[in-house]
């Protein structure tokens, strides 16, 4: 396990998080980086996204994945002009976090790599 630090903690909170489009239309292309925490792995499905998250817990899951969303929205509406046409909003106001738990970091990566063949 490995641990991380900022001034006043040191922590290690990772989460496995997934989340689809409005009418899980396939949309989806890679994402980017964000600031406040760090995408571990990352598997973009036409019609929704894995994501192994760590995240410092002063910054609480839910803020990050509305900053994920807004921001991937931003991007993906800035480069396909078709989609505020399309779906007015990209993604539900839903989402899916389990934090790690007792599963290894191996296992959840191996899910997340799996999804591709689905």
């Amino acid at each position: 396990m490995k641990y991380k630090s900022n001034r006043n903690i040191v922590f290690s909170c990772s989460y496995h998080v997934v989340f689809c489009p409005k009418y899980r239309r396939p949309v989806l292309v890679d994402g980017a980086d964000e600031l406040g925490f760090e995408i571990i792995e990352m598997e973009v499905m036409p019609d929704h996204v894995h994501l192994l998250l760590s995240v410092d817990p002063q910054l609480s899951i839910h803020r990050t994945v509305k900053r994920i969303k807004g921001r991937s929205s931003h991007d993906l509406r800035a480069e396909f002009p078709w989609l505020k046409s399309r779906i007015p909003t990209l993604w539900t106001n839903s989402y899916f976090v389990s934090t790690m738990g007792g599963v290894s970091l191996a296992q959840v990566r191996k899910y997340i790599e799996d999804q591709k063949e689905v």
